[in-house]
C-alpha cells in the first residue's frame, strides 16, 4: 500500500485510541488533576505576581504518582486491545478498514494470528514504556514510523519487518464496481 493511506489510517487509529483513553482514563485524569491542583494554582499565582517559579512549590497529593502510572498503563493496554486483536483476525484496525488497506503475512494470504500480531505490536507499543528514559522510546517509535519512507520495495516499518508482515491495498469487490452491481 502507498504511504498516504497508511499515514491517514494510523492517524485515524491514534484518534480512536485517544478517544478510548478519554473515555476509560477520564476519571483517573480528573483525579490526577485534582492531586496537582495546589501546584497549578501556586504556579499561576507566581506567574501573575512575577515571582520565582520553581522555588518551594507545594507537592502534589499522595496519589498523584500512582494515578500517573495507572493512566499510562491503561493507555498502553487500550492501544494493545485496539490494535492486536483486529490485526490478528482481519489484518485491519478501523483506520485501515476506512483507508482500504490491511496487514498480511509476507509469505501467504493466511490470517496473521495473535502471535504475529503481538510481535508486530511489540515493536510499536513497548517502546512507550521508555518515554521517560531520555525519550528513548519516542525516538525508537519515530524511527519505526519513518522507516517505510526509505524501505524498498515493500515500504515496511521495523514492526512489519520483525513480524514478517506487509501492508497492502484491499481490492474493491467486482460486484460493487460493476455497473448495476449490488453493494
Amino acid at each position: 500500500a502507498s504511504l498516504g493511506p497508511r499515514v491517514v489510517a494510523r492517524l485515524i487509529d491514534i484518534g480512536m485510541v485517544l478517544l478510548l483513553n478519554v473515555l476509560v482514563n477520564g476519571w483517573f485524569i480528573f483525579r490526577w488533576v485534582q492531586e496537582y491542583r495546589p501546584v497549578f494554582d501556586e504556579w499561576n499565582r507566581r506567574v501573575e505576581a512575577r515571582e520565582p517559579l520553581l522555588q518551594n512549590l507545594p507537592q502534589p497529593g499522595g496519589q498523584a504518582d500512582a494515578l500517573q502510572v495507572a493512566i499510562f498503563i491503561i493507555g498502553v493496554a487500550l492501544w494493545f486491545a485496539y490494535e492486536v486483536p483486529g490485526t490478528a483476525n482481519t489484518g485491519q484496525t478501523l483506520g485501515k478498514r476506512i483507508m482500504r488497506i490491511k496487514v498480511m503475512r509476507v509469505e501467504s494470504t493466511d490470517r496473521m494470528g495473535f502471535g504475529r500480531s503481538l510481535r508486530r505490536w511489540n515493536l510499536m507499543g513497548l517502546p512507550t514504556f521508555l518515554w521517560s528514559c531520555f525519550c528513548i522510546g519516542f525516538i525508537l517509535q519515530l524511527v519505526d514510523c519513518i522507516f517505510p519512507f526509505f524501505d524498498r520495495p515493500l515500504h515496511q516499518a521495523l514492526h512489519d519487518k520483525s513480524a514478517q508482515t506487509v501492508v497492502v491495498e484491499v481490492p474493491q469487490t467486482a460486484t460493487a464496481d460493476a455497473p448495476g452491481g449490488t453493494q
